[in-house]
């Protein structure tokens, strides 16, 4: 009985010290990590996916935890939105290939998105009335790992947890019509995000791709955003405090298209996953 207990402790170390190098500011040299927040029995917690399992973590993913013995099958827990964000903040315009013959921004373009939008994988994207146009957006999606205040942007990296998928939706006709875009972009079900969070991976190149009922709709590197990850961090942290969890989606490439109740939106980003959700009218 002494060996299986010392065996399993064994086990949890490693899983802690693989875990524990990719969270800003404990490793200098990052490991890849992959995390879930994820609903088991009615109750929300971080874990850390192993394969086509999850490893339950105890504690605060952002702050301090370990992982625990618990695992389930990835297929039985529920996956909630990746974080409960204070702020989500998005990028426009920041692919040439979005901009089309508009000029460069000399800064990265930031607008608010409200976090009431945020869902997560599977779950719906509702159409609200009103509107006659509403488009995806596939996006790369910061996750910001610990406080960042006046971060210099050669430090913006250690403020950073990781990353995940991410889809825009924006409401065309009410973004062009309004003098804000509150409803176009931040209306409820208008953030799919998730459905893992990756660390200790090149973010600055990374192949986005988005499909719609299986159709191609989205494809380009991160490597082609006019802003990176830190760039925009640290532009970013010069006006608004960012607190760990918070999400920014940094632009999509290319032409969006609209969406329709029915259909079936696709975003994949290398090395983190697929972010699925189905499109429905409101009700």
């Amino acid at each position: 009985m002494r060996r299986h207990a010392s065996a399993r402790v064994l086990v949890l170390a490693a899983v802690l010290v693989l875990a524990l190098g990719n969270v800003p500011g404990l490793a200098a040299e990052k490991k890849v990590a992959k995390f879930a927040r994820v609903e088991v029995d009615r109750k929300a917690s971080y874990a850390i996916v192993e394969g086509d399992q999850v490893r339950l973590v105890e504690g605060d993913l952002f702050r301090s935890w370990k992982p625990t013995e618990k695992t389930f099958a990835l297929s039985a827990v529920k996956l909630l939105p990746p974080t409960r964000p204070s702020k989500v903040l998005a990028l426009a315009g920041n692919y040439k290939s979005h901009l089309g013959s508009e000029p460069l921004p000399a800064n990265p373009e930031v607008f608010f998105k409200v976090p009431s939008c945020i869902i997560g994988h599977a779950a719906k994207i509702e159409i609200p009335p009103g509107t006659a146009q509403v488009d995806h957006e596939g996006e790369m999606v910061i996750v910001i790992g610990k406080r960042a205040r006046n971060v210099p942007v050669a430090k913006a990296m250690d403020c950073v947890l990781g990353v995940t998928c991410g889809n825009d939706v924006s409401a065309r006709d009410w973004q062009k019509s309004d003098r804000q875009w509150w409803r176009a972009k931040g209306s409820d079900t208008f953030g799919p995000c998730g459905p893992f969070i990756v660390s200790g991976i090149n973010y600055d190149d990374l192949q986005l791709t988005v499909r719609v009922n299986g159709q191609l709709r989205q494809q380009q590197r991160t490597s082609d955003l006019i802003f990176g990850v830190a760039a925009i961090v640290g532009f970013i942290s010069r006006h608004v405090t960012l607190e760990p969890g918070d999400l920014i989606y940094t632009g999509t490439p290319g032409k969006t298209a609209p969406i329709k109740p029915g259909d079936v939106v696709e975003v994949e980003l290398e090395g983190v996953g697929v972010l699925r959700n189905p499109v429905a009218a409101k009700r």
